[in-house]
């Protein structure tokens, strides 16, 4: 399970894809946090990260399809599927490691958005007021 994980790791960060990807997520969700007038915290006059989670959760419904749905399609592609299936390896750890991967690479393409945080800690009137 753990070689799998690993095996997908390295395929997502040796791909210009997965960049691609978490670039346009950043990219999207700052430009409607900082950016746009309607979400802006800026305009707000609030310190609070309301407009990240309501904005969030549909960037991540294109974000989390486009960092993991080629996991079983490269598999398939590049025609290592039955080989992975021949080896002494359950079905549900091959499962469990691709779902432990597509995790992790998703977390780590949300983990820059604690700069947000940070940002709005030194925006905030006392600088720490943030609620």
């Amino acid at each position: 399970m753990w070689a799998i994980w690993r095996r997908e790791w390295n395929g997502f960060l040796n791909s210009l894809v997965a960049y691609i990807a978490m670039v346009v997520f950043l990219l999207i969700t700052g430009l409607f946090i900082w950016v746009f007038p309607d979400y802006s915290i800026l305009e707000f006059g609030y310190a609070q990260l309301d407009q990240l989670f309501v904005i969030g959760p549909w960037v991540l419904m294109f974000l989390v399809p486009a960092v993991t749905m080629r996991f079983f399609s490269e598999e398939k592609r590049s025609g290592t599927a039955e080989l992975l299936f021949t080896r002494p390896v359950s079905t549900s750890a091959v499962v469990l490691g691709k779902f432990l991967a597509g995790w992790a690479l998703v977390l780590f393409s949300v983990l820059p958005t604690l700069c947000y945080v940070v940002a709005l800690y030194y925006l905030a009137e006392p600088v720490g007021n943030l609620f």
